[in-house]
């Protein structure tokens, strides 16, 4: 199988770009999206950019990255490039969206005051009326921005901080993760050498060395501040995709666990079972 077909068979991956049309966008950086209304995604896919949706009114569900997350009122939902999302939203439902270009996401994320992983792990985050109130006011000053004749993009990019500041506060007030364990940068590093090495190395030596410590250290703190050992953070990113690509492409078991660089596919399978207590297979067939 050629690498082309092959990756036709994997998740769609939506651009920014696809949904431009007829929406309030400053074609750089940022798109501006009301949700009125049922609606729909049945097939599951991803993003190639960063989104964050506030709930006023909501009822539905949201599956993100397979997991699913009860849609309610007052709260945001996050999602990171490449994560797998669908949702079935309520006739009720009102909300607005900024969806976020990954240049300007790179000066957003910067005033996220944790770690990427513990947002995705907490990608659903309920409000006090305080906070709703203050990251409304945030989002209905963007839209009336990009509403203006000149848009200042200095002016969205302050509004745009402030909203990640309050997220921030918001989710550091309710899960103990957040509150514990503050932005590291050493762990920052780690989950983005994951990122960009987690099929072809899954040695904690490698990502260690990559960081300029010992892998012992390494080790030390993760489980100081992710209460797991770095090989468990490694693996679970391994198994993630695994996820993906089992519930979202037409590869095979053989075809995803050299992909995944498993040099034998009873190999990824015993990994996976271990890990889920499911074989791929029958992970694929709960579809």
């Amino acid at each position: 199988m050629t690498k082309a077909a092959a990756e036709s068979k994997y998740v769609p991956l939506i651009g920014i770009q696809e949904f431009r049309k007829g929406q309030l966008t400053d074609p750089d950086q940022l798109l501006f999206n009301d949700l009125h209304g049922e609606r729909h995604i049945e097939k599951p896919h991803k993003h190639d950019f960063f989104i964050i949706i506030l709930f006023d009114q909501a009822q539905g569900t949201h599956t993100i990255d397979f997991r699913d997350y009860q849609i309610e009122n007052r709260q945001i939902h996050l999602l990171f490039p490449g994560q797998v999302h669908q949702w079935a939203i309520g006739a009720q439902t009102i909300g607005h969206q900024l969806m976020i270009d990954r240049v300007f996401f790179q000066r957003f994320a910067s005033y996220l005051r944790f770690s990427h992983s513990n947002y995705m792990n907490h990608p659903v985050i309920p409000l006090s009326g305080d906070d709703f109130r203050l990251l409304n006011y945030e989002f209905d000053a963007i839209k009336k921005e990009l509403h203006s004749t000149h848009p200042l993009k200095d002016l969205i990019s302050a509004r745009a901080a402030v909203i990640a500041a309050l997220v921030s506060k918001a989710s550091e007030d309710l899960f103990d993760d957040f509150r514990m364990h503050p932005l590291n940068p050493k762990l920052t590093r780690f989950n983005a050498l994951i990122e960009g090495h987690f099929k072809e190395q899954k040695l904690v030596a490698f990502y260690a060395s990559k960081l300029h410590i010992s892998a012992n250290y390494l080790n030390i703190l993760c489980k100081k501040n992710l209460h797991t050992s770095a090989t468990q953070v490694i693996q679970k990113r391994v198994l993630l995709e695994a996820k993906r690509m089992l519930r979202s492409t037409d590869l095979s078991i053989k075809e995803i666990s050299f992909d995944l660089g498993f040099v034998d596919h009873a190999y990824f399978s015993n990994f996976f079972k271990s890990q889920t207590g499911a074989t791929p297979t029958q992970f694929r067939e709960k579809l």
